[in-house]
């Protein structure tokens, strides 16, 4: 796991001091609680859950030990309610770019994964290919029957690529975040990248201080630099030169699309220029 310096300037210091969720033997419902919760919050992506929503059934039989958190989870992924957040409203590119970030904590690693999972679900359809993660050697030795998903790829795990270290910025955007309100919502983040094999750099969330201020680091923390897709509007105030009169400045504002953002962001640094917010133009 990164330090915690490293972990808070990459917004992933929430995980950084998790250990794994797991349900043990003798749990109190309280623990039991904390297992569903923590079970709803990674398979649904973080989204909000209504009361009414909540899979009773499986809960209880969950409380009773007739089925495993393995199970719990598998019944979540199974659910309308999941179809509905997610299957119904992507294309399937991007939903099996979330499967593997619900099911598996981590992002796909090469195109023969896309394949395999597009392959399974024309062939045997849905449900086959949601337990093609569950029952996976992966899952198993990761995760195996009682503890719950979590986002492994922020940590270097035996059989992990590497490259998914870098993928996993591009699907995850703040521990805060829902897979339902990001940038770009339902389109597809790693296709390129997979395509061609190759990793995306990962770009830190600003923090404050210096070009990087408060208000930049709440625009862009956890968003891997903002969306391919959109341009941006740089908001700059100039700094007075030491010695120099105090005279009122107006903002400048840059649009920029996402490719030239680092090299305006440089620009205005040189210049001297305080960068007060980035936003989605």
């Amino acid at each position: 796991m990164a330090s915690l310096t490293t972990a808070s300037r990459l917004g992933i210091e929430a995980f950084s001091d998790c250990e794994p969720i797991e349900l043990r033997t003798n749990f109190t419902e309280e623990e039991l609680q904390v297992v569903i919760r923590a079970a709803y919050r990674q398979v649904l992506g973080n989204d909000h859950l209504m009361a009414s929503e909540r899979l009773v059934s499986a809960e209880s039989l969950l409380r009773q030990q007739e089925i495993t958190v393995r199970d719990f989870v598998r019944a979540i992924a199974h659910s309308e309610l999941y179809r509905e957040k997610f299957f119904y409203s992507n294309p399937q590119v991007r939903f099996i770019e979330l499967n593997y970030k619900h099911l598996l904590g981590r992002a796909p690693y090469d195109e023969t994964e896309i394949s395999f999972h597009v392959d399974l679900y024309n062939t045997q359809g849905y449900d086959a290919d949601i337990d093609s993660y569950l029952d996976s050697p992966e899952y198993r030795e990761s995760f195996g029957d009682w503890v719950v998903p979590y986002y492994r790829g922020f940590e270097s795990q035996r059989g992990q690529k590497t490259v998914g270290f870098n993928r996993i910025f591009r699907l995850y955007r703040g521990y805060a975040n829902s897979d339902r309100s990001q940038f770009g919502k339902n389109r597809a983040r790693l296709t390129q990248e997979v395509a061609r094999n190759l990793p995306m750099p990962i770009q830190f969330p600003a923090s404050g201080g210096g070009i990087g201020s408060s208000a930049m680091s709440a625009s862009l923390v956890g968003a891997v630099g903002g969306d391919r897709d959109k341009l941006y509007r740089i908001c700059v105030v100039q700094r007075g030169t030491p010695g120099s009169p105090q005279v009122r400045l107006s903002n400048t504002e840059y649009l920029v699309p996402y490719e030239q953002m680092s090299t305006t962001l440089q620009k205005i640094n040189r210049m001297g220029g305080k960068v007060v917010s980035i936003t989605a133009a």
